[in-house]
């Protein structure tokens, strides 16, 4: 079954939808089915990927992105998947094994508009759903907004591992502290609904520093990190699997031209001089590969 990663930080602008772009692709580069489901509002990884004009289309359709699934409630996941997603302007398959399940911009109407079921909650048909098509697949990875409302938390009831991206500033500190808070109040609130099928309560995986800028010193700012990940230990709060990544992801502009350009760094360092980011994402990818814990239920969240 595939291993299901949400990336997911309460702090925004942590470059989190590039490292997740970039570390699906250099995945499937290893020879992973990957799909890439974005849950974040803003939807920048399904533009991204699908490039403004498909983005776009889907977008004015109303129809066809995660939303469907719960409003007008008759699409169903495994139907809303785009196959190999990246493609030239000629429509040809750029990295087959790249798939993703796009959104728009109404998934913003599930934290109001929409009306939750209290039985059959939105986090549930999400989950429903998924694991209808994760035996298709290695890694599904979610790409989360930075916040535990309502589209995150389709994310986190369905994922075995929490990956935490952060830049070296207290602000993702503080951001870690919270995330951790709201997302063990979640578990508590959505523990009924758990089945032996649905599986244990995703844990933290490890927090990524990524969008570094050149010639800064992240040792103390990852200390510091290190720090409250040993307290959330000690309390029980994370599993003692939780790690700060070997691996930073540094700051380029190669990141900022890939978006332009609608493809992951990998498939444009071959055409391009790069100042080494590509590596780092392999590496990472290779950390994630290695890293493969069972998932661990945090005892706070069954308390």
């Amino acid at each position: 079954m595939a291993r299901k990663l949400a990336f997911i930080n309460y702090k925004g602008g942590v470059g989190k939808t590039s490292l997740i772009v970039n570390v699906a692709a250099c995945l499937v580069q290893k020879g992973k089915r990957v799909l890439l489901c974005d849950l974040d509002t803003q939807s920048n990884s399904s533009i991204w990927l699908l490039r403004i004009e498909r983005w776009n289309r889907l977008n004015m359709e109303k129809r066809g992105s995660v939303y469907s699934i719960l409003e007008p409630g008759e699409d169903r996941i495994k139907d809303l998947i785009v196959k190999d997603v990246i493609r030239d302007n000629q429509g040809n398959v750029q990295l087959p094994g790249l798939d993703l399940l796009p959104t728009t911009f109404n998934l913003i109407d599930i934290e109001n508009e929409f009306a939750i079921n209290p039985q059959n909650p939105h986090y549930l048909i999400f989950n429903e759903q998924i694991r209808e098509v994760e035996k298709d697949y290695d890694f599904i990875v979610f790409d989360c907004p930075p916040n535990i409302l309502n589209a995150s938390q389709l994310a986190i009831f369905s994922a075995d591992e929490l990956y935490v991206p952060a830049n070296p500033d207290a602000l993702s500190l503080i951001g870690f502290t919270l995330m951790i808070e709201k997302v063990l109040l979640f578990y508590r609130r959505s523990a009924g609904f758990r089945t032996p099928e649905i599986g244990n309560f995703a844990r933290v995986a490890g927090v990524v520093f990524n969008s570094i800028k050149a010639n800064v010193d992240i040792g103390v700012p990852k200390m510091r990190m290190q720090l409250r990940m040993n307290q959330f230990k000690k309390q029980r709060l994370v599993s003692n699997e939780a790690k700060i990544y070997n691996t930073t992801i540094r700051d380029a502009t190669i990141v900022r031209r890939a978006v332009t350009l609608g493809l992951p760094v990998c498939l444009i360092e071959s055409r391009e001089a790069n100042d080494g980011v590509g590596q780092d994402y392999h590496d990472l990818a290779d950390e994630i590969l290695a890293h493969n814990v069972n998932a661990l239920v945090p005892a706070a969240a069954s308390s």
